[in-house]
């Protein structure tokens, strides 16, 4: 039996072996705190009503995903195992 070896880790693991306190700060202040520093960047270096509310867009964007990452994982990976011939695969085999 050959042992099993892990070539990548995802950054919530890596988080969580962290320590979930810095996985929260992270998540819950500064992701936060860099969409609103991105947007006032914006805002005072365009002095313009469109690139910022496009700023405002994209970090609400950034900020939502951000705090949905337990169910974009999870719909990743069905995503996959649907691809790779799981219960309910509409993929044809050799059609890759």
């Amino acid at each position: 039996m050959t042992p099993s070896l892990t070539m990548a880790a995802d950054w919530i693991t890596i988080g969580t072996g962290l320590g979930t306190d810095v996985k929260a700060l992270i998540f819950n202040v500064f992701i936060p705190v860099l969409c609103g520093i991105f947007v006032l960047v914006v805002g005072f270096k365009t002095r313009a009503p469109g690139p910022t509310l496009m700023a405002v867009i994209f970090a609400g964007i950034v900020w939502g995903l951000s705090a949905n990452m337990a169910a974009i994982k999870d719909t990743t990976g069905d995503t996959v195992k649907q691809y790779d011939g799981g219960t309910h695969s509409t993929v044809i085999k050799g059609d890759q």
